[in-house]
């Protein structure tokens, strides 16, 4: 049995390490990765495995050789972009300054996190949520409109809302963020 892990949604930083295995201590065997390794500019995905399971696909003789390959593999323009977004993270310390951007912004979030219907805040890295209490009354289609009303894109999954800023969010567009979302939750919940 292999440990795959799916860094897809949650690698390149965006749980304050460059994948969110590395939070749990894990080293996997496979790893997944897309979106984040070209900054989300141009569609890439890759699978990185240890040099056994590698080798145990590799072959000179096309019979023997494993010659799949992901929709969005080997694109050039997608691997010179994903070597750019590289660059930035060594050259910018892209993690460093999220971790201090997240602390900025969890001053900003505080008027949210207080509001009488947010239940279990929380944070890891630069993803925030929080769950609504709503006395039992699905809310996640109306939070998603009146989000767009609001000018901003709002993806609660059932009573949880997350925010997944990118990393070029400046504190006014947190701010307008935190300001349009309690704008939002007044409307579908009037009487908090």
């Amino acid at each position: 049995m292999h440990l795959i892990a799916d860094e897809i949604a949650v690698g390149f930083g965006r749980t304050g390490t460059l994948f969110a295995c590395e939070q749990a201590g894990i080293l996997p065997d496979m790893l997944c990765l897309s979106k984040g390794i070209t900054g989300g500019y141009l569609p890439l995905s890759a699978v990185l495995t240890r040099d056994g399971i590698y080798q145990s696909f590799y072959a000179d003789d096309v019979r023997l050789g494993f010659l799949h390959s992901h929709s969005y593999t080997g694109n050039a323009l997608a691997c010179r972009a994903a070597l750019t977004v590289l660059d930035i993270f060594d050259d910018d310390q892209v993690l460093d300054d999220n971790r201090h951007k997240a602390l900025r912004f969890d001053r900003i979030c505080q008027p949210l996190r207080e509001h009488p219907a947010v239940r279990h805040w929380r944070r890891t890295g630069m993803i925030w949520a929080f769950d609504l209490e709503t006395d039992g009354r699905p809310v996640s289609r109306d939070i998603y409109r009146l989000g767009l009303a609001q000018g901003i894109l709002l993806r609660p999954i059932g009573n949880t809302v997350y925010f997944m800023p990118p990393y070029v969010i400046t504190d006014e567009e947190m701010l307008m963020l935190v300001q349009a979302t309690l704008t939002v939750l007044q409307a579908v919940l009037p009487n908090r």
